[in-house]
Formats: structure tokens, sequence, C-alpha cells
């Protein structure tokens, strides 16, 4: 199992290099100055030839590529051209919303997707499978903007049920310490944070968690009516095993493989979706931030945040593998 770790880890390095290669280069090579942009456009020739010095990119390209890579590599993602602040802890106060939306969106899929999707594949030609069916392809077809605006039309304007948007309510005191606010609120003990911040974010994972409901529920349906007609499934059966444990023991480990990579896929297209979710429902994340980045042309802002993504999906990607190991041992010994 160890040597599978390290090869599996030994694969994600040159990826890593690629990704930050491309972004480097590619925000570059794109039309525009930041220095004019920060120095404003009537700035003289000789201000923004100051701006363009201060920033390094007077420098031949090489040079700032190893530079960049040797701040990189000591954690330092530099500094933003707009705020003036430290990119690293921008980009934590702001990051960790985010992924707090993610985990909840992928936390309710997966609660109600799996169990539908299994519970399809067992009951065939019911009105159980075609009512899952219809359900995963509207899931599946519905914008995420829309959905979040019936929400916050039907939940929160005409049923009060949740809040129309933002992270908390205005005024509350957030205590940052991990700057996931349903965390920050339990660490301090104060369960009135705690409960405002996690009614604040159910209508915007519930918003979110629709397509990959769809996707998981499609494919756990897909795949679990795959392993259920395998030979050593009718032997367990002519044994004598009871169905439950056919499904539970036998069954349901195997038809996990499949889902497991739609997981990691979908955690990684969850954070891309979360930056719209944001936009409709107000919320504090990495969607603004890198959006206002974008308009200032804040090029390391915007490098530092698709690098800090990149590496996220790929250590998902890593993570996917390990369960990939776990679940068949014959795939860590391929």
């Amino acid at each position: 199992m160890r040597g599978y770790i390290l090869r599996r880890i030994a694969y994600v390095l040159p990826v890593l290099l690629g990704v930050v290669t491309v972004v480097f280069l590619a925000l570059r090579l794109i039309p525009g100055d930041p220095a004019i942009a920060l120095a404003g456009e009537k700035a003289s020739a000789e201000q923004i030839e100051q701006m363009r010095e201060a920033l390094g990119l007077n420098r031949p390209l090489p040079v700032q590529y190893i530079e960049f890579i040797g701040r990189l590599a000591s954690g330092d993602l530099g500094r933003s051209i707009r705020t003036g602040g430290d990119i690293r802890q921008e980009l934590i106060e702001n990051f960790a919303p985010t992924i707090e939306l993610s985990i909840a969106a992928l936390l309710i899929a997966l609660a109600v997707g799996l169990p539908a999707g299994i519970l399809a594949a067992l009951r065939r030609r019911t009105p159980i499978e075609y009512g899952t069916m219809i359900g995963s392809l509207v899931g599946i077809s519905m914008p995420v903007f829309w959905i979040g605006l019936m929400l916050i039309y039907w939940l929160g304007a005409r049923a009060e049920w949740f809040p129309l948007s933002g992270t908390a309510s205005v005024g509350l005191d957030i205590p940052a310490r991990t700057h996931f606010y349903t965390i920050d609120g339990l660490l301090t003990g104060d369960f009135a944070v705690f409960g405002d911040v996690l009614w604040h974010l159910v209508l915007p994972a519930i918003t979110l968690s629709t397509i990959t409901m769809a996707i998981v529920s499609r494919m756990a349906r897909s795949s679990m009516l795959e392993v259920l007609g395998s030979d050593y499934l009718v032997t367990a059966r002519a044994k004598g095993l009871s169905a439950r444990t056919v499904v539970l023991r036998h069954a349901l480990k195997n038809a996990l493989i499949p889902v497991v990579t739609v997981i990691g896929l979908q955690l990684g297209a969850l954070l891309s979706g979360a930056v719209l979710t944001e936009t409709v429902f107000g919320r504090v994340g990495v969607g603004r931030y890198v959006l206002n980045a974008i308009t200032a042309r804040d090029y390391p802002v915007v490098q530092a945040t698709v690098i800090v993504v990149a590496l996220f999906v790929v250590v998902i990607s890593l993570v996917v593998d390990l369960v990939y190991a776990i679940l068949d041992p014959r795939i860590r010994y391929a």
C-alpha cells in the first residue's frame, strides 16, 4: 500500500508543475497590462514604467517564472495589486466559506442521491425507479441560478422559512478562527452563531447540490444494476444469503467504485458552481474575490486562486485513487 501511495504522489507532481506553468504563461500572454490598470489610463508613460518595474513586469519572462516558482515553493503567493494584502491570507478568508458550501452541498447530494440510485436499481420498472430517473433528469436540466432564485422566492420570501441572502445575519459577530463559519461557531461554543450560519447555508447548499445529486443517483443506479447481474452475486444468493447481505456486503462495495470517481470529479465541479451560487445568495466566498481580481487585472490573485483550486482538485484525485485501493485491493497490485 505504501508503494502505491508513493507512486500516486509521484504522478501528482508533474501535473501541478504543468498547471503552474500554464497559468503563469496564460495570464501574461493575454491582452492588457496590469501596470496600466493599476496606474490608471491617464497615467504618463513614466508612471506606467515605474509601476511595471515595481511589479517586476519589466524583467525577462524566464526570470519572472523562476522567481515565481521559488516564491511558490516557499508558500509565498505574493501580494494583491488591488488591495496590497497578502494573497495567502485573503485566500484563506475567502476560500474557506466556499469549501464549506461545497462540502455541505456534497453531503446533501450523497444523502439523497446515493440511496435513491441504489433503491431505483433494486426496484426496477417500478414507480420508484421512474420517479428517481425523472427527478435526476430535472436536476441535471435546471440551471443552478434558476433553482436558487426559486428557492429564495418560495422558501425565503413566501414561506419565510430561510433567510434570503448572506452568509450570516447582519450585525452578527462571527469569531474568525478557521474562517469555516460553522466550525468557528462550534469551537467558541456560540451555538447562536452556529445556528444562524447553518440556517443561511441551507438554501445555497441545496441549490448547489442538485446537479451532483442527479449525477450520483444515475451513476449509483447504473453501477448497481451492472453489479447485481454478476455471477458471484448469483452464487451468493444460491448459498442462501439474505437479500440484505447480498446487497450491502457484496454488491454495494463493488458498485461504489464508479460512484467514487463521480464524487471526486463533482467535488471539483462544486467549487466552480459555488461561484454562481454565492453570487445569487450574496455570500462571502472565493467567487466574488476572484471576480474583483479579474476586473482589476490583479493577475497575482488570479494565478494564485487558479493554482490553489488546481491543487485542491489534484488532491481530491489522489484521495479517490486511494479509496479505489481500499474498495478493491486488486487495484493497488495492478
